[in-house]
């Protein structure tokens, strides 16, 4: 089975669920964060352009 834009197979070869949950979850904290940082810009200048 085949998931998300990157075609990985779901659980790789010889890696048990929970390696691969932790996989999973290291993979997607580094989306997490860049939106948390371009929230935090937005309203910065959202908040700069209305002075």
């Amino acid at each position: 089975m085949l998931v998300g834009c990157r075609q990985r197979p779901l659980l790789a070869a010889g890696m048990d669920e929970k390696e691969e949950l932790k996989r999973l979850r290291r993979e997607n904290a580094r989306p997490k964060e860049d939106n948390e940082t371009l929230r935090k810009t937005a309203a910065y200048f959202a908040r700069e352009t209305t002075r």
